[in-house]
């Protein structure tokens, strides 16, 4: 694991390939989608190619299916792996769900039930991904709108569990953990207080959708006030971890995007300073 990547990154996204060849944008490091890149040639290689050369990457992927009853995919993981070599990431994450059963992908990243034999699966499978890749996974924490009935855990002591069985580490999603939290009707700040600190290596900040009585994680909006306030106290609880926006859709401009990045890097330097001065 390389702890070196620190500051604040972006998701590389098509619409801003040209952005970062031709104006070299203040943003510390980028984050890919695994899949867009585990191609044999094209213009996203291209440009990957020509970007990584000024830019720190993370990988994060979107169909490792961690939590399926589906052997692993072997094919997947050979071509995260050769991906790996060519990008030399920080790191390599993927999401704590499921996306499909039955060689089926549902195309969604779906919740986990928390109980003991889901923590048996699971810390086997991400031992056998950690094995094949040769490094430790990051696993990211994803929002859920309904709760299983054979839960034995809470969502927390559940990731708690996990990333020491497995020995795995942890991707933290600050609006992820706001949107459950309001739709399961949990206190957000005690879900943050529960998680492992010396596990967090990510932070991702998103936007969601406010449909009154629930929230759905879409990343098609600026991050929210509610999320702001959850990601000060998340720093004040963790100090600086690396942090990054997530936009996926109604994307902006770069400029945009880099001044909500801006937002980010004042909360953390006004946290840090706060806790320092206590």
């Amino acid at each position: 694991m390389n702890h070196a990547l620190q500051g604040f990154g972006l998701g590389l996204r098509v619409e801003h390939y040209r952005d970062f060849v031709e104006s070299n944008p203040a943003v510390d490091w980028l984050e890919i989608i695994s899949e867009n890149y585990m191609v044999p040639g094209g213009k996203p290689l291209h440009y990957l190619d020509l970007i990584r050369h000024d830019y720190p990457m993370v990988m994060h992927g979107v169909s490792l299916s961690i939590g399926s009853s589906d052997p692993l995919d072997l094919n997947y993981l050979a071509a995260l792996k050769a991906l790996a070599q060519r990008v030399e990431p920080a790191w390599i994450s993927d999401h704590l769900c499921w996306t499909g059963v039955d060689h089926h992908n549902l195309h969604d990243l779906l919740p986990m039930p928390y109980t003991e034999e889901a923590l048996r699966h699971l810390s086997a499978r991400i031992n056998q991904v950690q094995d094949y890749l040769g490094r430790r996974i990051l696993l990211e924490n994803v929002s859920s709108y309904i709760g299983f009935a054979h839960d034995e855990m809470q969502e927390w002591e559940f990731i708690t569990e996990l990333t020491q069985r497995a020995d795995c580490l942890l991707l933290l999603d600050v609006n992820n953990v706001h949107v459950s939290s309001a739709n399961h009707g949990i206190d957000a700040r005690r879900f943050i207080d529960a998680l492992p600190a010396d596990r967090i290596c990510q932070i991702h900040l998103a936007g969601h959708e406010d449909h009154g009585d629930y929230l759905i994680d879409t990343h098609d909006q600026p991050v929210s006030d509610a999320v702001w306030d959850l990601y000060a106290y998340t720093v004040r609880r963790l100090g600086r971890v690396p942090t990054m926006i997530e936009r996926d859709d109604n994307i902006p401009t770069l400029p945009e995007l880099i001044s909500e990045l801006n937002q980010a890097r004042a909360v953390a330097a006004r946290e840090t300073v706060e806790k320092v001065a206590a």
